[in-house]
């Protein structure tokens, strides 16, 4: 700025900001709402789990934050509707949305895959990103601004041996932001993905041994990503500071994914 006394700028603000975040009992999830809330914004803690979820909002109160919860099975068009009603109520608008929960699914070759297995993880990791973004994107057409921000996965651009679901349902993902971004485009809604690698949460408890190591020994800096890392990333993304950034997918994978 010409005038440095002016004024002082200051980076990746929310204030008065209203996210929900799925999945953000734990892990990646209440990594991100915590650095949402820390920037200015109100959260809606928004799990299946109604005991974490409610120790969540708390940890958030503890720190000072505005944050509600909203229990809720994503995979529930109805319940979903629910839940961005939860946010208006409570906050009166909507401006973020941010679709974290997933599963990863049994790891397992294609031939032990059922079809409870392929469906399961589909639903959760794809349908209910669509079931989300269908319910909060006329909210954010009303008032012509919303950031909306999927968490894909690595596995979605690359496919991991053994992982097939869980790695066609992040593809899916990453396209779904990718259309609905160039949907939205003219009424003031941006829309953007990130493509974490392994990440050092409790999800990975789905995952035997084996897998988790030859996920991160692909990664280039030689370990797991941390929820915080992750979260620094949607935060950019659900930022005004992103304005000009839409139908993206941003790489947290330590240099596993180069394109």
């Amino acid at each position: 700025m010409r005038d440095r006394e002016r004024s002082r700028i200051v980076f990746l603000e929310l204030p008065e900001k209203v996210a929900i975040v799925t999945g953000a009992a734990r892990g990646i999830g209440f990594a991100i709402a915590d650095r949402l809330s820390r920037a200015g914004a109100h959260v809606v803690i928004a799990d299946i789990d109604e005991e974490s979820t409610v120790t969540a909002v708390e940890r958030l109160r503890e720190g000072g934050a505005e944050a509600v919860e909203a229990v809720v099975d994503i995979t529930n068009p109805d319940e979903v509707g629910a839940m961005i009603e939860r946010a208006i109520e409570a906050f009166g608008k909507l401006d973020v949305l941010v679709n974290n929960a997933g599963i990863t699914g049994r790891d397992a070759s294609l031939s032990k895959i059922t079809d409870e297995d392929w469906e399961r993880v589909l639903e959760l990791n794809l349908t209910a990103t669509f079931y989300c973004c269908r319910s909060a994107i006329p909210r954010m057409r009303e008032q012509r601004s919303g950031a909306v921000v999927n968490v894909a996965s690595i596995s979605g651009k690359e496919g991991n041996p053994n992982m097939i679901p869980y790695s066609v349902s992040k593809a899916g993902v990453i396209c779904l932001t990718k259309a609905l971004a160039k949907e939205v485009i003219q009424d003031g809604v941006r829309v953007n993905c990130v493509a974490p690698a392994v990440i050092e949460t409790p999800l990975l408890d789905q995952l035997q041994p084996e897998a988790i190591e030859y996920m991160t020994s692909k990664i280039p800096m030689g370990r797991m990503g941390r929820a915080e890392e992750v979260a620094a990333v949607v935060h950019f993304l659900a930022s005004d500071d992103a304005s000009f950034v839409t139908g993206q997918c941003y790489d947290v994978s330590g240099g596993r994914a180069t394109y």
